[in-house]
């Protein structure tokens, strides 16, 4: 199996293997499996159609290799099963995913800033250091923008996308200043020209991929939809 790359998501936990994103919805049918014995009881737990379920282990599976043994007929029936590799991926998951919820709770970037423009929920606020796309309150101008540490990948600069090939709009070159490495992800601080650092939240296999350490030149890059600005008073 495949080692994942990173670990991100303000809402739900994700994990990148290749070109492939394992969500919490993943982890689910794969967990319904085990316990009902088939994809098709699986998915009918769930509340899923068994061609979407049965496609999505394909896919899963191109990526990962096998997930699901099948047996088909015989006395019981035929039925299916995880692997010893499915399983290995359930219990990374929940590691990463518990001490992404003990960190990630309380590591955030605040930068001070004044709402630019809005469209609908979303508006450009100005940082000083750059303009961040956020989720903006529906008045005032001075705002507080807030970046969960979560949210957040790095990349070197050789490899990030495109602006047009992500959904991360927001996107800062920087200079990594301290790891704080946990046993399962490291907390990562990274100098973007702002009063306060860049705080990040990555597993330790991206540290070590991305040979992370202090001096390292990155791109930090967040959607809009994982950060929000709030009302502050103006000096």
């Amino acid at each position: 199996m495949a080692e994942p790359e990173e670990l991100r998501g303000a809402v739900e936990t994700s994990l990148e293997v290749g070109e492939t994103t394992v969500t919490e919805r993943d982890i689910e049918l794969l967990d319904a499996i085990s316990e009902r014995g088939s994809i098709h009881a699986a998915a009918g737990a769930l509340g899923r159609s068994y061609a979407h379920a049965q496609r999505r282990v394909v896919e899963l599976e191109e990526s990962l290799g096998p997930l699901v043994e099948r047996q088909r007929g015989g006395s019981g029936g035929g039925g299916s099963r995880l692997t010893d590799e499915a399983r290995r991926l359930l219990a990374r998951f929940e590691r990463l995913e518990t001490a992404a919820a003990g960190l990630a709770s309380v590591e955030e970037s605040v930068f001070s800033g004044r709402i630019l423009e809005r469209n609908g929920e979303l508006g450009v606020v100005e940082c000083g250091f750059g303009r961040i796309r956020a989720l903006v309150p529906s008045e005032g101008e001075a705002v507080e923008v807030t970046v969960r540490s979560d949210a957040v990948t790095l990349t070197p600069p050789e490899e990030t996308p495109a602006p047009d090939e992500t959904s991360a709009r927001n996107r800062f070159e920087g200079t990594v200043s301290s790891v704080e490495r946990g046993e399962a992800v490291a907390k990562v601080e990274v100098e973007i020209e702002a009063e306060t650092p860049l705080r990040t939240l990555v597993t330790l296999e991206s540290v070590d991929r991305l040979d992370l350490e202090p001096g390292r030149e990155v791109v930090t890059s967040f959607k809009a939809t994982a950060t929000r600005a709030t009302p502050t008073h103006p000096d």
